[in-house]
C-alpha cells in the first residue's frame, strides 16, 4: 500500500513543524531545495566541534572569572 500525496504532505507538514518550528504557509513557500538545505547540517553532531574551533569560541567567549 503505498503513501497518498496528501497523506505524505501532512505528515511532512508537522514534522517540519515540530523540528523547524514553521507554520504550513512557510513550508509551501520554500522550494525543496531551500527545505533539503535548511534539514541538512554541516557536519554530525555525533562529530562535535575540531579543537580549532574549541579555541576560537575560547577566545570569543572566555569564561568570566568569579
Amino acid at each position: 500500500m503505498s503513501e497518498r500525496f496528501g497523506e505524505g504532505a501532512v505528515r511532512l507538514c508537522g514534522m517540519v513543524g515540530m523540528l523547524l518550528g514553521w507554520r504550513p504557509n512557510e513550508l509551501w513557500d520554500c522550494t525543496p531545495m531551500e527545505l533539503a538545505s535548511t534539514l541538512s547540517f554541516a557536519g554530525s553532531a555525533a562529530d562535535g566541534p575540531n579543537a580549532e574551533t574549541i579555541q576560537a569560541l575560547r577566545k570569543r567567549f572566555p569564561d568570566k572569572d568569579g
